[in-house]
């Protein structure tokens, strides 16, 4: 799935002397091979002259205007480095703006009705009610949800934004949010951007992936905040109910608002529509948050450990499945096996030799922990009294 092209042309030696030209300033040849590692892609070995992370993007602006694509890579950080020119440019093509409108707007209705039917005062169609009639019925109550939906489409609509203003800053192209509605627990199975382009390098990279959790939690916190000191403590219902899990976040935000941990002694909290967006909000982040493949938490991983980040796949996994496992959680099931055939792959930037600076570092530090104390290992538990 993609909406870019690739402009290429055949390679020849005035090409490969026309790059040469191009590298002097930046980096040292020290060998260079033709059609390596691919048919028509030309290797540079050696050394930049500088930090390759300001040298790598003048080379990239050079190396597009003659139609290719520089890659960076090394073995090690001492090690000499391979710049491979690859033929061919990523061109940018519009996307159709009406589909992530179209979806948007669903999303809209679906979170509305989600928050809707969570209301005692929402009635459903009787059984057999004309379809136009009981359609009719459930729009003319829509409005009732509009705490969660707002809340909701907050926290979401910041995080794709964190994404999308973020690679535009770092001149990657990108689609405008594709949100997925369905009418059922959260209104949504949450929303995505697609990258059109390649990322420059790890800090770019990390830059992309951590701003979406960031700027999703700017919202989330007030929402939950907000949503709790507005809810009520009460019995739990006397028949069987769904209880949304605790993270540790979540737990200490029950502290902070009702002092005392929650549930206990025989109350809970009996969440509104507003404090539920904010669990879910966590939740969601949770989620997006988890160190693999090319999950936000995957990229922040990536660009902070590099290809040692594809170690953490085997015990993932198991984790997940000893967490399902041991609280019989299988809701878990899915998310397991997604994982399994997509956490191998990870998005690699075209500068993959550049490390993050010392204030990343320490920012993709904080996120991992922001990932445990967000992560609900229990999301819905079931009580049955």
């Amino acid at each position: 799935m993609t909406n870019t092209t690739i402009s290429q042309r055949p390679v020849d030696l005035a090409d490969v002397e026309a790059l040469r030209a191009q590298l002097n300033q930046f980096f040292f040849v020290d060998d260079t091979t033709l059609d390596w590692p691919e048919p028509g892609h030309v290797r540079f070995w050696g050394r930049f002259h500088t930090d390759p992370a300001g040298s790598f993007e003048h080379v990239y602006d050079r190396f597009t205007a003659l139609g290719f694509t520089p890659m960076l890579r090394a073995e090690a950080e001492s090690s000499p480095q391979t710049l491979i020119a690859m033929p061919g440019v990523v061109e940018d093509t519009p996307s159709n703006w009406r589909l992530n409108l179209l979806l948007f707007l669903l999303t809209i209705l679906s979170t509305l009705y989600v928050g809707a039917t969570s209301e005692p005062g929402f009635v459903n169609p009787a059984p057999g009610t004309d379809f136009v009639l009981a359609l009719a019925q459930i729009l003319s109550q829509l409005w009732m949800g509009w705490p969660f939906s707002l809340g909701i489409m907050l926290i979401l609509g910041a995080h794709e934004l964190g994404h999308y203003f973020a690679a535009r800053y770092h001149r990657v192209p990108v689609t405008l949010p594709y949100f997925i509605p369905i009418p059922t627990i959260f209104g949504t199975m949450g929303a995505f951007i697609r990258l059109k382009g390649p990322v420059r390098n790890r800090r770019s990279l990390f830059d992309v992936g951590v701003s979406g959790p960031l700027a999703g939690l700017i919202f989330t916190i007030p929402v939950l905040f907000i949503g709790l000191a507005t809810s009520e403590l009460g019995p739990p219902p006397a028949g069987t109910y769904l209880q949304e899990g605790n993270s540790i976040l979540y737990a200490l935000a029950k502290l902070m608002v009702f002092g005392q941990f929650l549930p206990g002694n025989g109350i809970d909290v009996q969440l509104n529509q507003l404090a539920f967006a904010g669990w879910a909000g966590l939740f969601v982040t949770g989620l997006n948050l988890i160190p693999i493949g090319q999950l936000d938490g995957g990229h922040v991983a990536y660009t902070l450990f590099g290809k040692v980040a594809r170690r953490l796949y085997w015990p993932l996994i198991i984790g997940l499945v000893l967490v399902a496992a041991f609280t019989q959680t299988w809701s878990w099931t899915l998310w397991i096996i997604l994982l399994f055939f997509f956490g191998r792959v990870y998005a690699e930037p075209l500068d993959d030799v550049t490390p993050l600076d010392p204030r990343r570092r320490f920012l993709a530090y904080l996120t991992l922990l922001l990932f445990v104390l967000v992560f609900v290992p229990i999301p819905i538990i079931l009580v049955n009294p």
